[in-house]
C-alpha cells in the first residue's frame, strides 16, 4: 500500500463537445456480405492464415468467436461458410467509400478514421445550431436541420426523448441542477437523434449497420457504444459530475471496466497497474492467441486503491522510454477524461503499413522472399491511396498502356520504416514466453519508389536491396539466432502536395500556366524583340525576365518535399525551421532520361515534361 500521497481527487472532465463513435457491425464479414447478399442468412468467417479473424452475428449465434483455429471452428460448426481475408484491398475500399458517406454530413469536416471499421465524428456544431432551433414549450415536434443553407434538408423528431439506448437505463432527474447540465442533457438528446439518423442513412443507402456512443469526448463514446450491439446506440447521461466527484454516470460507467479494455491502456500498462492493486504479479493466460490475463482488475479497483493518483501512477509506470507525465494522463483515462481533439477528415491517409506474421521465420533468404512481397503491396497501396488524376495533361503517341499518364502524387511519405517483432528464447523448461514488443528502424524514403513509369516489381526489388535490407541488419545485426513472429514496412511521416483543390498550397507551375493564357490577349509585344520559348514550345515572358520567371514555372511545383523539408524533423517530431537552402551539395535529383541536375522539389514537374514530350 502506497501511503507516500494523498488521495487525488478525479479531474473536472471536458463537456463542451459531442462527440459520436460509429463502429461498423462485423464490418470484414459485412463486406463479403454486401458483395453476396445470400451471405447474411450462413455462419460467415473471415480467415487469414489457419485462424478466424472475424466472423458475422450468425456465425457467433452457433458458437464460433474471433481468433479461433480453422480447424477447431469447423468442429463447432461444420456448415460454416469461410472465406479469406487476406487481401485486404476490398475492406480498404469499403472503408473509404463509407467514410466519405458519413463525412458528407459533417458541418465542421472533424471527422476522423480509426482503423477501417470505426469513426468519431465531432458534431458540437451541428447540436449547437439545432438547439438554438427548438422550441421549449413543443419539444416533441423538433426539425433537425442538416444544412445550415437548405432548411428542407433534415428529419423530424421528438426533442423531449433520448433516441436508443441509455447509460444508465432509466435517466436521472437533474431539474435542479446547473444550467450547464441542463445544457449538457439537451445536447446529447439531440446528438442521439441524429446518430439515429445517420445510423438509418447508412443502412438504407449503404446496406451497412453499426453501433454508435454517444458522449462528450473520443474515450467515452467509444465506450458507451460498446455497451448495446450490435445495430444499435447508447448514449451516456448526465450528470458528468457532482459536488463530490465520486457518483456520477461517467465514474460509475468506467468502475465496471476491466483496466486493459481502456482505450490508451497497452498490456503492459494494465499489467503494472494489476501488479500494484494485486501487490502481485498477475497471471497470464498463455492459451489465449494475443495474451491476455486471468486477473480481472477493474478501473474501480484501481481508481480507489490506497494513495493512487497521479504522482503514485508517474512511480508506477516510470521506466525506459516511458514519457513524462503518463501518470497523469493515466488518471485522466481513469476518470473519464480525454482532450484529444477528433482530427478532421482527411483523404490522405497519415501512414500506409502493411504486414504480415509468421510461425517461423528465421533466415535471411526467407526474410528477403517476404520483403519483397510487403514492399510490393506497400507500393500498391502507395499508388491506390496517394494518385489521383492530372488535369491538362495529353496522350502522346509515346505514351504506353503501362505508363501512369495523368496520375499525380497527392501527398509523399517521407519515411520508409521497418519493424519486427522477435520471439523470446525459450525456457529451461521448453516454454516461450509470449512478447509483443516490435522493434523498429526508419530511414527517409527514396526517391525512385515515385517514379511512375518503372514496375511495380522493379522498384519494389530495388526499395529491398536499398532501404529494407540496410534496415534489417541494423535491427539483427547478428547473422543467426534471430526468429520472427511478424514484419511490418511502412511509409510514414506524409507531406501533402501541392494542388489546386487543397494540400499544402497551390501548383504554381500551372497556376503561371494559367496566368500566361489568361492574360495574352493584354499582353503588349514588341516587333524587334525576340519572345523567349518555353519548354513547351509556348511564349514566356521578355527576355530580360525570362530566366528568373522560367524557373519560377519549373521549380514551383511542390510535389515532391524538399530536401530541407526531410531534415525538419526532430527528435521530438515537431517541426523545425524549414530555411534551409533546397540547393545545397547532394540536395539535387538527378534525370535518369536526360541527366539534368534539378532540385528534388522539381523532379515530378520535370517528369511529366518528359511525359509530354
Amino acid at each position: 500500500m502506497d501511503q507516500r500521497s494523498p488521495p487525488a481527487r478525479p479531474l473536472r472532465r471536458q463537456l463542451d463537445s459531442i462527440i459520436l463513435h460509429f463502429d461498423y457491425d462485423c464490418f470484414y464479414a459485412a463486406v463479403f456480405e454486401s458483395e453476396t447478399p445470400e451471405f447474411r442468412s450462413l455462419p460467415l468467417a473471415v480467415q487469414q492464415k489457419q485462424i478466424i479473424v472475424t466472423c458475422n452475428y450468425e456465425a457467433r449465434r452457433r458458437g464460433l468467436s474471433k481468433l479461433q483455429l480453422i480447424k477447431d471452428a469447423k468442429k463447432v460448426c461444420p456448415d460454416v461458410v469461410i472465406v479469406l481475408g487476406e487481401d485486404l484491398t476490398r475492406f480498404r475500399n469499403a472503408s473509404k467509400h463509407l467514410y466519405a458517406f458519413l463525412t458528407s454530413f459533417s458541418w465542421n469536416n472533424r471527422a476522423e478514421r480509426l482503423g477501417f471499421d470505426e469513426v468519431f465524428m465531432d458534431v458540437s456544431d451541428m447540436i449547437e445550431y439545432n438547439a438554438g432551433l427548438l422550441n421549449p414549450n413543443d419539444l416533441a415536434n423538433s426539425y433537425f436541420c442538416l444544412s445550415k443553407n437548405d432548411p428542407t434538408a433534415g428529419f423530424a423528431y421528438d426533442a423531449s426523448q433520448v433516441a436508443g439506448h441509455t447509460y444508465p437505463e432509466s435517466s436521472t432527474d437533474i431539474s435542479g441542477a446547473s444550467p450547464d447540465a441542463q445544457r449538457l442533457q439537451m445536447h446529447l438528446r439531440l446528438a442521439s437523434h441524429l446518430a439515429k439518423h445517420l445510423r438509418q442513412q447508412l443502412e438504407s443507402e449503404k446496406g451497412y449497420t453499426c453501433t454508435v456512443g454517444v458522449s462528450t469526448n473520443k474515450l467515452l463514446s467509444k465506450l458507451v457504444g460498446n455497451v448495446h450491439k450490435p445495430d444499435s446506440q447508447t448514449t451516456l447521461l448526465p450528470p458528468y459530475t457532482t459536488d463530490d466527484d465520486e457518483f456520477d454516470n461517467v465514474a460509475s460507467f468506467l468502475d465496471g471496466h476491466e483496466i486493459g479494455k481502456i482505450p490508451g491502456i497497452g498490456f503492459k500498462i494494465a499489467q503494472k497497474l494489476r501488479a500494484h492493486v494485486l501487490q502481485r504479479v498477475p497471471k497470464i493466460d498463455a492459451g489465449l492467441v494475443y495474451g491476455g490475463t486471468k486477473e480481472v482488475v477493474l478501473v474501480g479497483h484501481v481508481r480507489r486503491h490506497p494513495g493512487i493518483g497521479p504522482e503514485t501512477l508517474e512511480r508506477i509506470l516510470e521506466g525506459p522510454g516511458t514519457p513524462h507525465g503518463i501518470g497523469g494522463k493515466i488518471w485522466g483515462l481513469l476518470n473519464g477524461c480525454d482532450d484529444t481533439e477528433v482530427g478532421l477528415a482527411r483523404e490522405v491517409p497519415k501512414q500506409i503499413s502493411i504486414e504480415d506474421s509468421y510461425t517461423r521465420l528465421n533466415t535471411l533468404g526467407e526474410v528477403v522472399k517476404e520483403l519483397r512481397l510487403l514492399s510490393e503491396s506497400l507500393l500498391k497501396r502507395m499508388h491506390a491511396d496517394l494518385l489521383e488524376e492530372e488535369e491538362d495533361v495529353e496522350t502522346t503517341e509515346h505514351v504506353t498502356a503501362t505508363d501512369k499518364i495523368g496520375k499525380r502524387w497527392v501527398a509523399y511519405p517521407k519515411t520508409i520504416r521497418l519493424s519486427t517483432r522477435p520471439r523470446l528464447p525459450q525456457n529451461p523448461d521448453g516454454s516461450r514466453n509470449r512478447s509483443f514488443a516490435r522493434i523498429s528502424r526508419s530511414a527517409p524514403m527514396p526517391n525512385f519508389v515515385f517514379n511512375l513509369k518503372e514496375s511495380i516489381e522493379l522498384l519494389s526489388s530495388r526499395l529491398v536491396s536499398e532501404s529494407l535490407i540496410p534496415l534489417f541488419r541494423k535491427l539483427h545485426p547478428e547473422k543467426s539466432g534471430w526468429n520472427l513472429s511478424l514484419v511490418n514496412i511502412a511509409a510514414t511521416n506524409m507531406v501533402d502536395t501541392a494542388s489546386e483543390k487543397g494540400g499544402a498550397g497551390r501548383d504554381i507551375s500551372k497556376m503561371f500556366k494559367r496566368q500566361d493564357e489568361v492574360l495574352k490577349q493584354w499582353r503588349v509585344e514588341e516587333g524587334n524583340e525576340s519572345a523567349e520559348m518555353d519548354e513547351d514550345g509556348m511564349e514566356a515572358y521578355p527576355s530580360r525576365q525570362a530566366s528568373a520567371m522560367r524557373e519560377s514555372s519549373r521549380g514551383g511545383s511542390e510535389d515532391v518535399p524538399t530536401p530541407s523539408q526531410e531534415d525538419s524533423v526532430g527528435n521530438d517530431g515537431k517541426w523545425e525551421s524549414e530555411d534551409e537552402d533546397a540547393m545545397n551539395e547532394g540536395d539535387t535529383f538527378m534525370c535518369e532520361q536526360c541527366g539534368a541536375a534539378m532540385p528534388i522539389y522539381a523532379m515530378a514537374a520535370h517528369s511529366r515534361w518528359h511525359i509530354q514530350g
